[in-house]
């Protein structure tokens, strides 16, 4: 723990300190700066707008409104800034605005029939509107995450057009975009890249899901801007936002999840006065075995998660500083699919030799931990900083991250508490931005970011991976330029990995006689996994695009992109068996980094009554690593330590599709909104003289489906009901048919249709201020039973030997959940 000491004493001097030293030379060599005030006023009726949200996110800074609508901002840095005006029912306003002394700008709202283009931030030199980007990018708010019943982060954003994720039971979710996932789809927690070996097939994101205010998601290659894995795309997590001015605001949460019986809740405060702010959250969730009505309860999928933060911010004219802290503590169980082949009920693995029995109910239904179980523990801190330098700025943003995974596989006392696989992980992040002044309408963005990396496995008793570090670097340029209704933007990156990874012997512990690593003359006659390896990963990738607005309702989107992803630890080192997923895996030191070139096009209509938009792709990978099962010579399955043997394959791959979208407002209340998703992928590396129906196509890609939601808002304000709302949606998903076939690594899944709906509301006191929102929502109404074909519980089959696809492990059955939460805010 000693990097996590070091890192909180930098931390906190710098705050203290660094901060004034960039104040005195604010005073110094900069603009005075100036202030914004108005008011937020309501078309036709003339009228201020309590309560509206002013906000500046390049500057991370926001207001609200007083009774009769009007705001300020005490204290800007000079410049140009995108300025978000935003109230509920009333359709959002943005405009850009100059700050040089004083400013005054008033903000005129209309009533909402469809709303606005949000702002988004990422992947960006500066804060931009979704329809004046180029790049595929869309933005889900808090409004939808609260609505929308999930049961962890990833699964609240399944359901986004051209979004999907790869599940391991309920708690365990990992991104896909477009048919891409794993060490393709880079996450970040506050701008921040996520850091806890993802490599891994059951390693979910590891965030507190009440924390997440919004998500924007980056729908291909934006390794420009953030180097290897983000070739496919990116999901940045963003936070509850600060406080506004002169204002404490607080939340407390509650929900309970009928199928797995999960309890869940979240307390955060915070307040923000004279330009300091501070915010902390403690959360918690627990559930015991999911259900469905095949399975009935699916033995080893509760979970037990702890989480907290910390955020501390100043605000100033030379800028702003932020310093998180971060706590993820997650108690997680993974099934292994073992059942009785006559009753075909859950067993439990009880001896090293393996021996089962049957599980109890009372066993089903416990909350507690089993022997085997995972423990993950994720630690954070960073700090970002938004340096104003005259007529430029510099955004300075470091991080550190330490995961901690043990994945305990030894069922007897008194080894239950020996894990495994035992990784230890730490990351030191850095991301630097030079914003030079504008030049003739130029935005010019120079920066170089990268990471370095230290992985540690030699406190386990089993090894999949060996030790290893590596080092990040990349610099890059971003260019933007807006020509009237022309927006241009696009830059150029080099990306260089340098890796290495370290020779592992083991010989039995004279104890325990599990594995244990040995050095020097010990390795004589020792079993021999890994051997030392190093290599230097690097290459260039850049985008063009530009939007054309031809009116305020339609508008033309283009873009080309090029990716570039280093492969990862398991595909250049594995060799053993991952306990959490059942199978022997083994990688390769050959593999070349992979480069993407992605072509995008999108079209969007928007008018009072409809929205439309349509993305297409087309995306082709060259050195595209793949996961494929081996088979023995007898044509079964080869097995190796008794599982099966999978082995990553290289070659070129194809991914192409679209999504559309179509929301009809026929009044303000009433919304019917509809999306089709479709991704199509070929495998081109085979021969064609041996490519068959078994071969040709990608794993793990999701099958065309859809969503239509027809929603009524409604709100009886003198009986102090706000907000509600009322839905129904049908999730559809096609027969996936097109799988890769061959050697067993994938089969076909039937197609299905589930039934989701929900009813909320808000209860306001005499003052019309919301006392609590209340929310009642059910997913897979009718209990369908079926494999989503991102499931990998659906290859957990009764054993080894089984090769009965219906065998496998449902999806979650009827799943009802009642969500509560006291909202506070009041001024200082």
């Amino acid at each position: 723990m000693r990097q996590i000491k070091f890192f909180s004493i930098f931390c906190f001097l710098y705050f203290i300190f660094f901060p004034g030293i960039h104040l005195s030379a604010a005073a110094r060599d900069t603009p005075a700066g100036g202030s914004l005030s108005g008011r937020v006023t309501e078309k036709d009726k003339g009228v201020g707008v309590p309560g509206a949200s002013v906000y500046i996110a390049d500057l991370k800074l926001g207001v609200i409104s007083d009774s009769a609508g009007y705001y300020k901002f005490n204290s800007l840095p000079s410049g140009s800034y995108l300025v978000e005006v935003r109230s509920i029912g009333l359709k959002a306003v943005t405009l850009t605005v100059s700050i040089s002394g004083p400013v005054t700008r008033d903000f005129v709202l209309t009533d909402q029939y469809v709303e606005e283009s949000p702002v988004v931030v990422t992947g960006l030199s500066k804060a931009t509107q979704i329809k004046r980007s180029p790049v595929p990018i869309v933005a889900v708010d808090h409004q939808y995450i609260a609505t929308n019943l999930s049961t962890n982060i990833i699964d609240a954003i399944a359901k986004v057009p051209g979004v999907s994720a790869l599940t391991t039971g309920p708690n365990v979710s990992k991104p896909f975009i477009r048919g891409l996932g794993y060490n393709r789809i880079l996450s970040l927690y506050d701008g921040v890249r996520q850091e806890g070996q993802q490599w891994g097939d059951e390693h979910g994101i590891e965030v507190d899901q009440y924390g997440v205010d919004r998500i924007e998601v980056i729908k291909g290659p934006a390794s420009l801007t953030y180097g290897s894995d983000a070739l496919a795309g990116v999901v940045n997590l963003i936070p509850t936002p600060a406080a506004p001015e002169g204002r404490i605001v607080g939340n407390v949460q509650a929900e309970y999840q009928t199928n797995n019986g999960l309890f869940g809740g979240s307390a955060m405060l915070g307040a923000t006065k004279n330009g300091f702010e501070w915010m902390g959250r403690i959360s918690h969730k627990q559930a015991t075995n999911y259900q469905n009505k095949v399975d009935g309860r699916v033995f080893n999928t509760a979970f037990n998660e702890t989480d907290a933060n910390l955020s501390l911010g100043l605000h100033r004219g030379w800028g702003y500083s932020h310093l998180s802290l971060s706590l993820f503590d997650d108690l997680q169980e993974i099934p292994d699919g073992g059942r009785d082949s006559a009753t075909g009920k859950f067993t439990q693995t009880i001896t090293e030799a393996g021996d089962v029995r049957i599980v109890s109910d009372a066993d089903l239904k416990s909350y507690s931990m089993t022997p085997l179980h995972q423990h993950v523990q994720h630690y954070r801190a960073y700090l970002t900083n938004n340096f104003i330098l005259g007529n430029s700025r510099l955004a300075v943003n470091l991080g550190f991250q330490r995961s901690v995974r043990r994945e305990f596989s030894h069922p007897e006392v008194p080894y239950q508490k020996v894990a495994g696989l035992y990784l230890q992980l730490n990351t030191y992040s850095y991301d630097v931005k030079y914003y030079l002044p504008e030049f003739d309408g130029w935005n010019l963005a120079l920066g170089v970011n990268g990471m370095y990396q230290d992985n540690n496995v030699a406190k386990g008793t089993e090894f999949v991976i060996p030790s290893y570090h590596q080092f990040d670097v990349g610099p890059f340029a971003l260019l933007k330029k807006t020509f009237g209704k022309l927006d241009i933007s696009g830059g150029a990156r080099f990306d260089s990995r340098s890796f290495k990874n370290f020779q592992l012997y083991t010989k039995p512990n004279p104890v325990t006689g599990f594995e244990m690593p040995v050095y020097g003359a010990d390795t004589a006659g020792g079993n021999f996994h890994f051997g030392d390896y190093s290599h230097t990963f690097s290459g260039f990738t850049g985008s063009i695009g530009a939007t054309y607005n031809f009116t305020e309702q339609f508008s033309l989107k283009a873009n080309i992109s090029r990716g570039f992803r280093a492969p990862n630890i398991a595909e250049i080192a594995a060799n053993g068996v991952h306990p959490g997923t059942g199978i022997y895996q083994i990688g390769s030191g050959d593999f070349k980094p992979e480069f993407s070139f992605q072509q995008d096009l999108g079209i969007e209509y928007t008018s009072r009554h409809i929205v439309a938009t349509l993305s297409v792709f087309n995306n082709e990978i060259s050195n595209y690593i793949y996961n494929q099962r081996l088979k023995g010579v007898d044509g079964g399955d080869s097995l190796s330590a008794g599982v099966p043997t999978y082995k990553f394959q290289q070659g070129k791959a194809q991914l192409y599709g679209g999504e559309f979208s179509l929301d009809i407002h026929p009044v303000k209340a009433l919304h019917f909104e509809n999306s089709i998703s479709a991704v199509y992928a070929l495998n081109k590396g085979i021969d064609p003289k041996l490519r068959t129906n078994d071969n040709k196509y990608l794993p793990f890609i999701p099958p065309v489906h859809g969503i239509s939601e027809l929603r009524l808002d409604w709100g009886v304000r003198s009986h102090h009901i706000v907000n509600g709302f009322a839905k129904v949606q049908v999730a559809w998903y096609a027969s996936q048919n097109r799988a890769y076939l061959a050697d067993n690594t994938e089969s076909a899944t039937p197609g299905y249709a589930l039934i989701n709906a929900g009813v909320g509301a808000g209860v306001t006191n005499s003052k019309g201020k919301t006392i609590f929102n209340l929310y009642i929502m059910g997913n897979n109404l009718f209990d369908v039973a079926y494999f989503d074909h991102m499931s990998r519980l659906k290859y957990f089959l009764y054993s080894s030997s089984d090769t009965n696809p219906a065998h496998g492990i449902h999806n979650m059955g009827r799943n009802i959940a009642f969500k509560i939460d006291f909202p506070l805010d009041f001024g200082l």
